[in-house]
């Protein structure tokens, strides 16, 4: 990590229990393989917070594993600190950038 701490990356979706659990899972592994976990903060959020505190949703963790990819996440909606907080916003469809 940097004197500023890590580089800090969010995904986005719309409940925070499908995409981006899942894109946080996958790229969080990858960054871990590639020697780069130390240097990233890696989080995900939904443009709502109706699923807040509930687990991925069983098909998405299902593919998940099945592709050698850990299945974790607590769902939780995007916080006006995040804006402060993260780095880089990565919206799984223009809908999320546009909320």
């Amino acid at each position: 990590s940097s004197a500023h701490g890590p580089f800090r990356i969010v995904f986005i979706c719309t409940g925070n229990i499908c995409r981006s659990p899942a894109a946080e899972n996958i790229f969080r592994e990858r960054a871990r393989r590639a020697g780069l976990l130390p240097d990233l903060a890696i989080d995900s959020a939904g443009t709502g917070d109706w699923h807040e505190g509930e687990d991925p949703d069983p098909r998405s963790a299902e593919a998940l594993r099945a592709s050698g990819y850990p299945d974790a996440g607590t769902a939780r909606g995007l916080r006006d600190h995040d804006f402060l907080h993260h780095d880089l916003f990565v919206c799984m469809d223009r809908s999320h950038v546009r909320e």
